[in-house]
């Protein structure tokens, strides 16, 4: 495989289970504007309220008093409040009051598509993910807000400094808008990875693995030394899966999608499972399970399960984030006696295709209703979702407050922010009685969506921070493919037979690495893609690539 299409491997982005859906049902005329996708200018919109000559670095502050509806996911952790702190200072600052529909976690994809089906949708569709948008864009309901990015100011600016366009781009449709845009944070924030007992294998002589083949090599010390299966996984070896997949030059797991990488050489799109790296990856795990080095049951077990022998010592490796380092810290404490086991992520092991990741810098973000443009105050609109979610001020508005009202900087605290009295949050200000989350709205999970890296850091501790740094230095992150937007009738063809394919991929990948199949039954699997008409999917993406590529030149 060559360097080149190393770094250009499909992360999953183009084709979740969101973007093979059915458009909504209605008209399915009008899915742009009258502008056939060129920009529209401030002056063919209804500017009332808005700010004049609003640039990077101002407070949007609307003339008069002004509303726009909004689509709130309810979370049961921190019920919404009229009356949260959050909501009164952005009212006070921007002259803005959100009407909020607001919609439990439990049915907010349910709910949100009856209310756009039926028109009745909020002028803002918060905690939006992309691909979540396409199923909507032919129906007309949406705005094609890449026609309007020009005069969002601090977006814009984003997305020259951060160099956003390419990712951007990913999530254009068949007539060459997009629909949604994303929450975006500077950079990668890494999360899912292997968790070691670090005082185990230090016990053993080991260092931490910095490649798959050193992970072997450790994990073939403690079963000798230990008479143990030393890795013990959990999420049926999803995540595992898919954070390995890129340093073996495929996807896989969660990160499968459409199941294709792309090949910057041949300037086509290629079936990953069919790729000398995907089979690469099989053999690997394969080759674990039948040295016992990792359980079988690994792929198919409870994930209480594995984190228990992680827990009792019956295990020393598994999959992790921070919140399970943190939840597994704690469990060990109770077991062993505080501290009598470092345990703690570690970064994702170099593979034979290099030192890569994988990982977005797209969070939630936000949809509009497509008839806002018709509102005379459109352009105060647009303004405000600018500021709110893509300018500094906005985005620590919406994690943290007002510096000296809600908090304070200070070296104090790892990530330099410190929630004043009588205010608490991860631990920080232990002796608060209120909340930041749930007594005052902040850090909401709505609209707390992206922003700087100094910012994402201000809610990890020491040890997360670290991790973060350390994956930067020494990982590269894959390149989003270019897109290959369908209509919804190609997306629905494509759906019909990517399916099977997937389903074919999962149980042969799960035979294998469990054993189950030897691998010399690899032809086999190769056969029955074949017959499943792998060759008129990739022609479909190929097709819908190629023709992208022609509209933006």
């Amino acid at each position: 495989m060559g360097s080149s299409l190393k770094k250009k491997l499909l992360t999953g982005l183009t084709l979740t289970t969101a973007t093979l859906l059915m458009a909504c049902g209605g008209d399915t005329e009008d899915t742009s504007s009258d502008n056939g996708g060129e920009e529209v200018s401030e002056e063919e919109i209804g500017s009332t309220n808005a700010m004049e000559d609003f640039q990077v670095g101002d407070t949007f502050k609307a003339e008069e008093p002004t509303s726009f509806s909004f689509l709130y996911r309810d979370h049961p952790n921190y019920p919404i409040d009229p009356d949260w702190t959050f909501f009164n200072m952005l009212e006070e600052k921007t002259n803005v009051t959100l009407e909020n529909t607001v919609v439990p976690l439990s049915d907010f994809a349910e709910r949100r598509s009856v209310l756009i089906a039926a028109g009745d949708a909020p002028d803002i569709l918060a905690n939006a993910y992309p691909g979540e948008e396409t199923q909507f864009v032919g129906s007309g309901a949406l705005l094609p807000i890449s026609e309007y990015v020009h005069l969002m100011p601090h977006l814009s600016q984003r997305i020259e400094e951060w160099d956003l366009e390419d990712e951007l781009n990913q999530n254009i449709q068949a007539d060459g808008n997009y629909y949604i845009l994303p929450g975006i944070e500077e950079n990668v924030r890494h999360d899912y990875t292997l968790m070691i007992n670090k005082t185990v294998f230090e016990e053993h002589g080991l260092e931490e693995p910095n490649t798959w083949e050193e992970l072997e090599e450790a994990l073939i010390v403690l079963r000798d030394e230990t008479g143990t299966v030393p890795f013990n996984d959990q999420w049926t070896g999803q995540a595992l899966l898919n954070f390995a997949s890129h340093s073996f030059g495929t996807v896989a797991g969660w990160g499968f999608g459409g199941g294709v990488i792309f090949d910057e050489e041949a300037d086509e799109f290629k079936y990953a499972p069919m790729e000398q790296g995907y089979k690469d990856m099989v053999e690997y795990f394969a080759g674990l399970v039948d040295q016992d080095l990792m359980d079988p049951e690994s792929f198919t077990q409870e994930d209480e399960t594995a984190q228990n022998s992680f827990n009792n010592l019956e295990s020393f490796v598994i999959s992790a984030n921070s919140q399970t380092v943190i939840s597994q810290r704690e469990s060990m404490d109770e077991l062993h006696g505080e501290g009598a086991y470092e345990i703690g992520k570690i970064v994702s092991p170099e593979g034979p295709a290099g030192p890569y990741v994988g990982g977005s810098r797209f969070v939630a973000g936000f949809m509009l209703r497509n008839d806002v443009k018709d509102r005379d105050d459109f352009l105060s609109l647009l303004q405000f979702v600018d500021w709110l979610y893509y300018s500094e001020e906005g985005n620590e508005l919406a994690w943290w407050g007002e510096e000296g009202e809600t908090f304070e900087k200070t070296d104090e605290a790892p990530g330099g922010y410190m929630p004043l009295d009588p205010i608490t949050y991860l631990g920080m200000n232990p002796d608060g009685t209120e909340h930041l989350q749930e007594d005052h709205g902040f850090r909401n999970g709505i609209i707390a969506s992206g922003g700087t890296t100094e910012l994402l850091q201000s809610v990890m501790d020491e040890e997360e921070i670290a991790f973060q740094n350390a994956t930067n230095e020494a990982r590269e992150v894959v390149t989003p493919n270019p897109a290959y937007p369908m209509e919804a009738m190609d997306q629905e063809q494509l759906s019909l037979i990517g399916t099977p394919l997937q389903d074919t991929t999962e149980t042969y990948t799960l035979r294998f690495i469990t054993g189950q199949y030897e691998m010399d039954r690899w032809d086999e699997f190769m056969s029955d893609l074949e017959n499943q008409n792998v060759d008129q999917y990739l022609d479909m993406i190929n097709e819908a690539y190629q023709e992208a590529q022609a509209s933006m030149e």
